[in-house]
């Protein structure tokens, strides 16, 4: 499988962003099990929100209700819209699955949210 991300840039604090990962290749995993991950420059990457085949999402603490994970099963796309975003939210955004045991990362998409 393949992901590629697009749909960051440059957003006011209180603003909203929408990201895409698109898959491409082999999507059974993808449509298992997709991920969304950050990182900030300095920090660990981090898990930010996950969604299940049957679309049931989990959040990390800090973007809970601010951010939603969703699925497209016929665009093979898995998005993750942000509102309310805060500088902190500031890093690169990976999607990411698994095949056969491995992970799967996308090149990232990078969103920077300014004062």
């Amino acid at each position: 499988v393949r992901l590629v991300e697009s749909g960051g840039g440059l957003a006011q604090a209180g603003g909203s962003l929408t990201l895409s990962c698109v898959a491409s290749g082999d999507t059974f995993m993808f449509n298992t099990l997709t991920r969304w991950f950050r990182q900030a420059p300095g920090k660990e990457r981090e898990l930010v929100a996950d969604i299940s085949g049957r679309g049931d999402a989990n959040y990390a603490d800090s973007v809970k209700s601010r951010f939603t994970i969703s699925r497209d099963y016929a665009k093979s796309t898995v998005y993750l819209k942000m509102n309310s975003l805060r500088p902190e939210d500031t890093a690169v955004y990976y999607c990411a699955t698994e095949e056969y045991g491995v992970d799967i990362w996308g090149q990232g998409t990078q969103v920077t949210v300014s004062t």
